[in-house]
């Protein structure tokens, strides 16, 4: 569902990303782990086009998306979400998630027509399925921080996504709230048939969610494998996990 191959991007004389190959399989969960300034975030900004990559090829559902722009990669079924929630403060839940589907329907230049009333039922129907169907008419700032990482998923719904990019979507979560977006993420895999690719800080998660995991370290990919694979290799042991090898 979505490939890259010696993807490579430098800041300056920083190589932050650095030759980096994945295979996402359709239907899958895949982490992206490894120490601050591995890589990650910049590989979720390169593969969704919010960085162009200085080398290397990206391809989407069959397609080569490397030239692509990242609005044009979120038509195509590319979703996104970021380290911090990016949502509207002003607007309530119901708002946030109408824009996305009203950017979607390409109804959001129309002159005539009431954007509040435009395809409420689709809008609840999202914010139900991330468990914010009770949120009512304050402002989205008003939002507990867990129910703002929620509603940021919704939003992406909105785009109707195949393949899903989260970066850190648990950062800052008490064990509860990330136990409660675990749960949200498998029901989107299952209930969806959604691919999705996080990045993750939390190895509990990590390994109790993903179905693969890739690890950086600087700018590299160490390692591609299942999370049994992965707890295993004595070079991510050492490296990452803070664990010597046996």
């Amino acid at each position: 569902m979505l490939s890259a191959e010696g993807l490579a991007k430098s800041f300056g004389e920083s190589r932050v990303v650095d030759d980096v190959a994945l295979t996402v399989q359709a239907g899958t969960i895949v982490a992206v782990i490894g120490p601050n300034g591995a890589g990650k975030t910049t590989l979720l900004n390169l593969l969704s086009g919010f960085l162009r990559a200085d080398a290397g090829s990206i391809g989407f559902d069959g397609r080569a998306i490397t030239a692509m722009p990242s609005y044009r990669r979120c038509r195509a079924g590319l979703g996104r979400t970021f380290q911090q929630p990016s949502f509207f403060p002003a607007l309530t839940p119901l708002e946030n998630v109408q824009v996305p589907l009203l950017t979607m329907a390409r109804k959001h230049r129309r002159m005539l027509g009431r954007a509040r009333t435009a395809l409420v039922g689709e809008a609840r129907e999202i914010l139900a399925e991330v468990g914010l169907g009770e949120a009512g008419d304050e402002p989205a700032s008003a939002l507990s921080y867990g129910d703002q990482r929620r509603l940021e998923i919704g939003i992406a719904l909105g785009t109707r996504p195949r393949v899903l990019l989260l970066d850190e979507p648990m950062a800052g979560m008490s064990a509860a709230e990330r136990r409660a977006l675990s749960e949200l993420m498998r029901d989107l895999r299952a209930g969806q048939g959604l691919t999705l690719v996080f990045t993750e800080h939390d190895m509990d998660v990590v390994f109790s969610l993903a179905d693969v995991v890739h690890v950086l370290h600087q700018g590299r990919r160490l390692a591609s494998g299942t999370p049994a694979e992965i707890r295993a290799d004595p070079e991510v042991r050492r490296v990452y996990l803070g664990q010597e090898a046996a």
